[in-house]
């Protein structure tokens, strides 16, 4: 038997990381705090603070200050629990409100001043994908499962088996929006829970055939609200098995709910009262999927979006990053010519391992970014060979980019529509990510990249020299090369006019 102290010896000698996920939903802001040890996630501790972000939405879609403040002033308290964490161990995603709010920028920019992480808004299919993952990480059921999510301003539906998503779809549906839209005066009658049950079916009417038909073995049920409705099921009939919801159990509900009269009248004991003003809401909503979806009975699982997104840092800490397995997909969907996209990828991130020092672009992501646009920047050529860079940006930006959110998928758009001709700074948006400056010399070594594969034949270019410092880049070619080239040299003075458009000076030699 190995000495204990050995033992302990070879524990504390592993390799761990802690890492923080932080989901600021339309209802709450949730932390999860975990470390990683050995490819596995260990919770470590969780933070709740409530929002309701979504009842500062108004009908222009946009955000209250008063609900921008109350989300500012939860940040900062949050801020204190992440002092001392490196920026890539925490990851803060944003889903319904900031997605649909107009002004969101408003918020990201107060939210900078007093929190020093990036806040990613993704888009509804990507919170239904990292919801499904979070799930699939912690269920062990078997066959196809169908995942529902009632969050505060949207609801996800997602049909999976193992770690595969098979359907994904996000529903503008939630407790919050729900109780602002049917139950805004806090009366609870029979008429309002049947107008927020049908519209609940109204919104279901876009996927409800194709899901019936793909089908589920299981039905499992996550976040807040369905964690409420299910502590309440449990109480109405001892003999309910644990954990479980069934549609009988949510009319009892409602019914009860409707004889209180009112919100403030509500004595469910087993919710916190905080959960009590949206209860109803959410009971008329998942009253309307289980009458659309024939839903029998539902398991709840405490596992969620933050989950999911704690397991894929974990992946992407251990170089299994999703985004990769994306781009390569959509490279073999769209037939993409390899070879040449594989000499622009080369290219480009050689050019970038020269520059990245002086020019100050250093990391990973915008690595990555740079890698990806050089790979995916020819996918519009099935659509058209004119304006390729325009058809590409188009289905870049349409796409359903799994792994991506909304900055980087419309960064990823920006650096291909712009990969080539005329530069329109104008139309390069402002990122909350990505440093403006950064983002013009991303562009410039695609653009450069794709100009010295433009023969799209291996070794035309001969090897060179790269050098960057503030906003230059001096490309330096064998003796007497380039007067061999003149088309090639004309090329390059067309492009130094390009860049010039974007404040940088293209040399060459």
């Amino acid at each position: 038997m190995p000495d204990v102290s050995e033992v302990f010896d070879n524990i504390e000698s592993r390799p761990t990381t802690q890492v923080a996920a932080l989901d600021l939903g339309s209802n709450s802001f949730h932390l999860v705090v975990a470390r990683i040890v050995a490819d596995n996630v260990q919770i470590l501790h969780r933070i709740k603070q409530k929002v309701r972000l979504a009842n500062g939405l108004d009908q222009h879609n946009i955000l209250s200050q008063e609900a921008i403040d109350r989300g500012i002033d939860t940040l900062k308290v949050i801020a204190e629990s992440l002092k001392g964490f490196e920026p890539d161990t925490v990851r803060i995603v944003a889903t319904y409100t900031l997605r649909k709010a107009k002004n969101a920028k408003e918020f990201i920019r107060a939210a900078k001043k007093v929190f020093p992480y990036p806040i990613e808004v993704i888009s509804g299919i990507e919170e239904a994908r990292l919801i499904y993952s979070g799930v699939a990480h912690t269920n062990q059921d078997t066959g196809q499962r169908l995942v529902v999510d009632i969050g505060g301003g949207s609801t996800e539906f997602i049909i999976g088996e193992g770690f595969d998503a098979k359907l994904l779809r996000s529903l503008q549906m939630g407790c919050v929006s729900y109780t602002k839209r049917f139950f805004s005066g806090g009366e609870l009658t029979r008429q309002a829970f049947k107008k927020a049950t049908t519209a609940a079916q109204q919104e279901l009417e876009l996927i409800d055939d194709k899901y019936l038909k793909t089908g589920w073995q299981t039905c499992i049920g996550t976040s807040g609200t369905i964690k409420a409705i299910v502590l309440l099921a449990q109480s109405l009939d001892e003999s309910n098995p644990e954990g479980f919801v069934a549609l009988d159990d949510l009319e009892i509900l409602r019914n009860q709910c409707i004889d209180a009269g009112h919100i403030e009248n509500l004595q469910f004991e087993q919710i916190t009262p905080d959960r009590r003003p949206v209860l109803a809401a959410g009971i008329a909503v998942l009253i309307g999927v289980f009458k659309s979806l024939k839903i029998l009975t539902m398991e709840y699982s405490p596992a969620a979006l933050r989950e999911g997104v704690l397991y894929e840092m974990e992946e992407q800490l251990s170089h299994r990053d999703i985004r990769e397995r994306t781009a390569q997909s959509l490279a073999t969907r769209y037939d993409v010519d390899t070879e040449q996209a594989k000499r622009v990828h080369n290219t480009a991130l050689s050019i970038y391992d020269q520059c990245r020092k002086g020019w100050k672009i250093g990391g990973q992501e915008n690595n990555n970014m740079l890698g990806w646009a050089a790979l995916l920047h020819e996918i519009g050529l099935q659509i058209n060979t004119r304006g390729v860079q325009r058809h590409s940006a188009y289905i870049i930006q349409n796409v359903d980019l799994h792994g991506f959110n909304q900055e980087q998928q419309s960064l990823l758009s920006i650096l291909i529509r712009f990969h080539r001709k005329k530069v329109r700074p104008e139309e390069i948006p402002e990122f909350w990510q990505f440093d403006a400056q950064v983002v013009f010399k991303l562009l410039a070594l695609l653009r450069i990249s794709v100009l010295l594969n433009i023969k799209r034949q291996d070794d035309i270019i001969p090897e060179f020299d790269v050098d960057a410092s503030e906003n230059k880049i001096v490309l330096t070619f064998p003796p007497h090369w380039l007067e061999q080239k003149p088309i090639f040299m004309a090329d390059l003075s067309r492009e130094q006019q390009y860049l010039n458009a974007l404040g940088l000076e293209l040399k060459f030699a």
